[in-house]
């Protein structure tokens, strides 16, 4: 999955539709990406984007969700980032482990 997202010579800018303005975009390509966003049902001029990718961005989005059930990375009470990375790594070791 990780290759189909990311390659070296092929960087990939995966947007909601919301941000899905000619500004955005430009300024997607101005850098370098590729930007993959879906036109709103309303625009008089849609444009193609591939379909295949976007639907990885939501993986990536419940992949969050299922980290923020663990209630020390949502509330994040540790004041220092060193000990907060510690524990998304846990709680990233218990969703392969127990999920």
């Amino acid at each position: 999955m990780i290759e189909t997202i990311y390659s070296e010579d092929n960087h990939n800018l995966l947007m909601d539709r919301a941000y899905e303005d000619d500004q955005t975009r430009a300024f997607g390509k101005k850098q370098g990406f590729n930007v993959v966003v879906p036109p709103k049902k309303n625009r008089r001029e849609p444009w193609d984007y591939d379909k295949e990718l976007y639907k990885q961005r939501n993986e990536v989005e419940r992949y969050f969700l299922r980290l923020k059930r663990f209630r020390k990375v949502f509330t994040r009470y540790d004041k220092l980032d060193t000990i907060f990375l510690s524990v998304i790594m846990l709680a990233m070791i218990f969703d392969v482990l127990f999920m």
